[in-house]
C-alpha cells in the first residue's frame, strides 16, 4: 500500500546517489502531495508493490470488462515527472499501472476502473480503448529523450504482471498491444527497441519471428493500385485503423511504421517490402480463428 513514499532505481536515476556508481542505496520517491493523502484502495495484482492513487479515471462503458492490454513508455525524463503526469488531477492522463525501472510495479487504478491512457485509437472495430483495455506505463524516458534500452528486470516484471493481467481477465496473446498500434499517426512507443519477442517467449503477446529482409518489390508513399488495396485490407483484418482506398497515403504510411516498430524492427521506414508483408501474413495466420476476419 502507498505510505506517502516509496523507493526510486538507484542506477541512472538523478540525485545525491547517483554520483556513487557502486552505491545500493536508493532515494526516496515522494508523491505528490495531493494524493499522498488520498484513500488508497488493494491492489489487484499481487506483485504490485505499491498503490499510488490517480486522480484521473471513469466508469467503463457499458459496463465493458476489459480483454486487452496496452503497453506504453512514459517518454519523461524523469521518474517524478513521469508519475505526478500519471497521478495528479487535471493531467487527464492515467494508466492502470507504472512499472520502474528496477522492477518495482506501482498500481494508481483499480482494473475495474477506466484509466485514461489510450487517448483517440483504435483497434479491431473498437473506439474507446480505454473502457476495454487495462494500461501499463513502463518508465523509459523514450524517443524525445534519448530512448534507452529497456533493463531486464523492468522486462521481467511487465512480463510477470501481463500474465496475471491475462490470467484474470482472459486476455488473448494477440489483444496485447503497444499504444503504438492503437495510435499509429500519434504515438511510437513502447517503440522499436522494446523486446515483444521475449515477451512472446513467455506467453505474452502475438509474435512470429520476421520475415528477413531482402531486395524485391516494395509499395511505398504515392503508390495507388490494387496492390495498395489488398495491403490496407491486410492491415485491417489484423485490427488496424487502415484505410481501404488503394492509396499509399499518409495515414496508411502510418500504420506501416508502427506495425514494423511491433512487429519488425530492425528496420522501421514506413515501406511496406516484401519482409513487413510476409511477417504481417505469417501473423495473420496464426491468429486464433475466432480473431480470424
Amino acid at each position: 500500500m502507498a505510505s506517502g513514499s516509496f523507493m526510486s532505481p538507484g542506477p541512472g536515476s538523478k540525485g545525491p546517489d547517483s554520483k556513487d556508481s557502486d552505491s545500493k542505496r536508493q532515494r526516496a520517491l515522494p508523491v505528490p502531495r495531493a494524493i499522498a493523502d488520498m484513500k488508497t484502495f488493494t491492489p489487484d495484482s499481487s506483485i504490485a508493490s505499491d498503490v499510488i492513487p490517480s486522480m484521473n479515471y471513469g466508469e467503463r462503458a457499458n459496463g465493458r470488462q476489459p480483454d486487452m492490454i496496452v503497453l506504453h513508455y512514459t517518454g519523461m525524463p524523469d521518474v517524478e515527472g513521469a508519475i505526478a503526469q500519471l497521478v495528479t488531477a487535471g493531467t487527464e492522463v492515467s494508466a492502470h499501472y507504472i512499472v520502474l525501472e528496477d522492477g518495482r510495479i506501482v498500481q494508481s487504478v483499480p482494473e475495474s476502473k477506466r484509466a485514461w491512457h489510450a487517448g483517440v485509437s483504435f483497434w479491431a472495430g473498437e473506439e474507446d480503448i480505454n473502457s476495454c483495455s487495462i494500461g501499463i506505463e513502463i518508465i523509459n524516458r523514450g524517443h524525445d529523450w534519448g530512448y534507452p534500452d529497456f533493463p531486464l528486470r523492468q522486462i521481467a516484471a511487465v512480463i510477470a504482471l501481463c500474465r496475471g493481467i491475462m490470467l484474470r481477465r482472459k486476455v488473448p496473446s494477440h489483444r496485447v498491444l503497444g499504444h503504438s498500434d492503437v495510435a499509429p499517426g500519434r504515438k511510437k512507443d513502447p517503440g522499436e527497441k522494446f523486446p515483444w519477442h521475449s515477451l512472446a517467449n513467455s506467453g505474452v503477446g502475438h509474435w512470429v519471428q520476421p520475415a528477413p529482409i531482402v531486395r524485391g518489390d516494395a509499395l511505398k508513399l504515392g503508390a495507388i493500385s490494387d496492390a495498395v488495396a489488398d495491403m490496407q485490407a491486410a492491415f485491417a483484418r489484423y485490427g488496424y485503423n487502415m484505410p481501404t482506398n488503394g492509396k499509399f497515403d499518409g495515414p496508411t504510411m502510418e500504420v506501416v511504421t508502427a506495425f514494423q516498430r511491433h512487429f519488425r524492427p530492425e528496420k522501421v521506414d514506413g515501406i511496406a517490402d516484401q519482409s513487413t508483408m510476409a511477417t504481417l501474413h505469417a501473423l495473420l495466420a496464426s491468429l486464433p480463428v475466432v480473431a480470424a476476419k
